[in-house]
């Protein structure tokens, strides 16, 4: 890939998440519930600087192949709710992040169950931000097979609306990792918000291998692995045997440096939990 299409396809990617980063900790901010080091926070942008390029040129990769062998959509879901007149802009992007969330949701759980070493760069992050939440630089390449490749058998009618669908999963990946007191309140029966997805980082037993949706409570609870954390709850995240990344070299190594999950000593550090 030449760097002139390496850029074209970097810019559309980074943009929704930029946008994101900066309301997102604009919001840490002003209205903390934890305060974090700004360390950490240069040590995210860093990671995700390195990611995004990454991400950018799998994505593209992937969808230029799916293009040349000739793999459409096997189903065109009806998301474009008509009958709610000017209401449909609201409910198509949210029915459609739904939607994609719960390949996102099995995706989730077999990078649990079969590629642990990986996704537990992301759950070794103890200062967990909106800038904090990045994950190993593999990741793009499970991602492509355990959720495009499966999600792209299933397309969408929303059309125009498709721009709208990816900025509320952009924003809310932020928010959900976000150590703001903003919290979404009753809608977090449906909607996963920070402290239903912090339950998913948490440190204490109880709570490993819970809340894997990132968008809506739907899936976890259809599925059994659902905790509605109490109203002051608020655990303290990362990963017993290992700490979060503090440079380049620490992120790129910290699945090798990792154990087998089979091996790993306590059931609680085998478990542990996006």
């Amino acid at each position: 890939m030449r760097i002139a299409e390496l850029l074209s396809a970097v810019l559309p990617a980074a943009t929704p998440w930029l946008f994101s980063f900066a309301l997102m900790t604009a919001f840490e901010l002003l209205l903390p519930r934890d305060r974090h080091s700004a360390r950490g926070r240069i040590a995210g942008v860093l990671f995700w600087a390195i990611w995004l390029p990454v991400m950018a040129a799998t994505y593209a990769m992937f969808r230029s192949l799916w293009h040349w062998i000739g793999i459409e959509p096997l189903l065109i879901l009806p998301l474009q709710f008509r009958w709610a007149g000017p209401f449909a802009m609201i409910l198509a992007p949210i029915a459609g992040a739904a939607v994609y969330d719960f390949f996102f949701y099995w995706c989730h759980r077999a990078q649990h169950r079969w590629f642990w070493r990986y996704h537990a760069v992301h759950h070794s992050i103890r200062e967990l931000n909106a800038v904090n939440a990045y994950h190993h630089i593999t990741e793009p390449l499970f991602q492509a097979v355990l959720l495009l490749a499966p999600a792209s058998l299933f397309g969408s009618d929303i059309g125009y609306l498709a721009p709208a669908m990816a900025v509320v999963l952009h924003l809310h990946a932020s928010f959900i990792h976000s150590p703001t007191s903003v919290h979404l309140g009753p809608l977090r029966i449906f909607f996963c918000d920070n402290r239903f997805h912090r339950i998913h980082h948490s440190l204490e037993e109880r709570h490993f291998d819970r809340n894997f949706g990132a968008f809506t409570t739907l899936w976890d609870r259809l599925f059994g692995t659902v905790y509605f954390p109490a109203e002051d709850e608020w655990p303290d995240v990362g990963l017993a045997e290992i700490g979060q990344p503090r440079g380049v070299i620490a992120w790129l190594t910290l699945p090798y440096r990792l154990r087998e999950r089979d091996d790993t000593a306590p059931a609680a550090v085998a478990s542990a939990n996006i």
